[in-house]
């Protein structure tokens, strides 16, 4: 097979796209002379497209399961054809090409930094070992990484559901931290609103905003219940209570709070949130989305609209670094750790 680096051979259909806009891609078990297989023995699939498939089949697991199977069977990778979003994978490095650039070699055990919406996979199992109420799935098959797919080792100090469950959220934190440090620059301790602070990637984003240098954190959630998490974790400044969808209840919670914020990081999975955003936002100010239920619609004509004169970034989960960066998040607050932990729990015992 003759390669290209970014997987462009591996599109089946329609011709000319690059393959996180494919409807299918190639999953031949062999090689390009820069790809890597990896035997996959989990998945993780992202926060938005599990909440859409629990929603579309009332939580009904193996209705779950069955609708998995079957997009990534006709797709030929897991991309969810509602929410747009997919995941990612860990698995063992099984063959290398010999022009891989990737630095992997056979036996590895790796978790890919890149979307599983344009990574070539097969599944052999069925996902017999999942009863489809997690966003992690235990599963058996293999995945091909292009030359310029991104893959990390995983550390040997944690437990891969855990590891798996961080770096799958790495890019929140980095860019985050990022941009915090693009303020604390100009001697600028900005206010940082977290919307969705009690998640994977908003605890991790609170986390680094305060070591990017934030003056002032807050952090919305939308249950009692997180709020007492938050406050037990201590991981924000102040945590509020508000529904990410109503913009003037949100944009007055945060206010209360020691807003608007300079920086407001969006990371919950529901859509709707663009308004509150934009409303709890400062004029001159960031907004940093990393939801993949955003409408990026929705956020440039609300702005417009509201005379809103902020920056909207699109996180796009990778910033150089970050995979290490987040995984020392983890290590270094006590609280984060306690959340992820915790999360991870109740997604077994679910």
């Amino acid at each position: 097979m003759t390669g290209d680096p970014t997987g462009l051979h591996r599109v089946l259909a329609p011709a000319g796209v690059l393959p996180q806009a494919a409807d299918r891609l190639d999953t031949s078990p062999q090689l390009a002379p820069d790809e890597v297989r990896v035997d996959v023995s989990r998945l993780n699939l992202d926060a938005a497209s599990f909440r859409q498939l629990h929603e579309k089949h009332g939580g009904d697991g193996g209705a779950i399961r069955a609708e998995v199977l079957d997009i990534i069977s006709t797709r030929g990778k897991m991309h969810n054809p509602v929410t747009g979003s997919g995941g990612m994978l860990t698995g063992k490095v099984a063959e290398v090409g010999p022009e891989s650039p990737l630095g992997l070699r056979v036996g590895d055990e790796v978790t890919t930094l890149v979307s599983l919406t344009l990574t070539p996979l097969v599944i052999t199992d069925g996902l017999r070992g999942w009863d489809g109420r997690s966003e992690q799935v235990p599963c058996s098959g293999y995945a091909i990484l292009f030359g310029r797919s991104i893959a990390a080792v995983l550390p040997s100090d944690l437990p891969t559901p855990l590891a798996l469950a961080v770096m799958d959220v790495c890019g929140a934190p980095a860019l985050t931290a990022r941009v915090v440090k693009g303020y604390a620059g100009r001697g600028i301790a900005p206010t940082v609103c977290v919307v969705g602070g009690a998640g994977k990637s908003g605890s991790l984003s609170l986390a680094a905003a305060a070591d990017a240098g934030a003056g002032h954190t807050i952090a919305v959630v939308p249950s009692e219940a997180e709020v007492d998490l938050l406050a037990d974790k201590r991981l924000a400044g102040v945590t509020v209570r508000a529904d990410a969808r109503d913009p003037v209840h949100l944009s007055r919670e945060v206010g209360r709070a020691g807003g608007p914020a300079d920086v407001t990081v969006v990371c919950v999975d529901v859509p709707g949130c663009e308004g509150g955003a934009i409303l709890s936002t400062q004029q001159g100010g960031t907004i940093v989305f990393f939801s993949m239920a955003t409408s990026f619609t929705a956020a440039a004509l609300g702005a417009e609209g509201l005379a809103s004169d902020v920056t909207m970034i699109i996180g796009n989960g990778y910033v150089p670094g970050h995979a290490e960066y987040a995984l020392g998040l983890l290590r270094s607050h006590a609280g984060v750790r306690a959340l992820f932990e915790s999360r991870l729990k109740r997604e077994t015992a679910g």
